[in-house]
């Protein structure tokens, strides 16, 4: 998403000077995702902020589809909230459910295929910028759609009532 974000912006009706101004939004937002997940978020479980995180991106991008480019700031700080916390929350996560004993062995089982994925994601996500344009955004919100559904499925499993 990084590599496409001005010009995303710029498909979905923004200047090349709103598009990059916007995108510039993303690193704060990150990082003030991040302070609010550690000082109001911290007694939620980290299944909750991982669900919280994953609706960002969509949310974000609905908005930007139906608002056009004076919505570009919205998605931005709504994209980049969302993967500011779920950063913490890929790390907090698997502690929670499966607890220390080998933490990094599933580490880094659990994260080999999203690494695979990820270094093919630019490309993909290209094709589709160029083929369907701001559309391209309704296929990543459904994978932000897609992991909010699954995590809410591990919430059931993990924690039948």
């Amino acid at each position: 998403m990084a590599a496409h974000l001005p010009r995303i912006l710029q498909e979905a009706g923004a200047t090349l000077p709103a598009a990059i101004a916007a995108a510039a939004l993303v690193g704060p937002a990150q990082v003030a995702a991040r302070i609010l997940e550690f000082s109001f978020m911290r007694h939620v479980q980290p299944l909750t902020s991982a669900q919280v995180a994953s609706l960002a991106h969509p949310v974000g991008a609905g908005i930007l589809l139906a608002a056009g480019a004076p919505a570009a700031p919205v998605f931005t700080i709504a994209h980049g909230a969302g993967n500011g916390v779920m950063t913490i929350a890929n790390g907090t996560l698997p502690l929670y459910l499966f607890g220390s004993g080998g933490y990094g062995m599933r580490q880094g089982l659990l994260l080999m295929p999203a690494r695979f994925l990820q270094a093919g994601a630019p490309f993909v996500f290209d094709l589709l910028l160029s083929r369907i344009g701001t559309g391209a955004l309704a296929v990543s919100a459904a994978f932000g759609v897609a992991s909010f559904l699954a995590l809410a499925l591990l919430r059931v499993w993990t924690h039948p009532r």
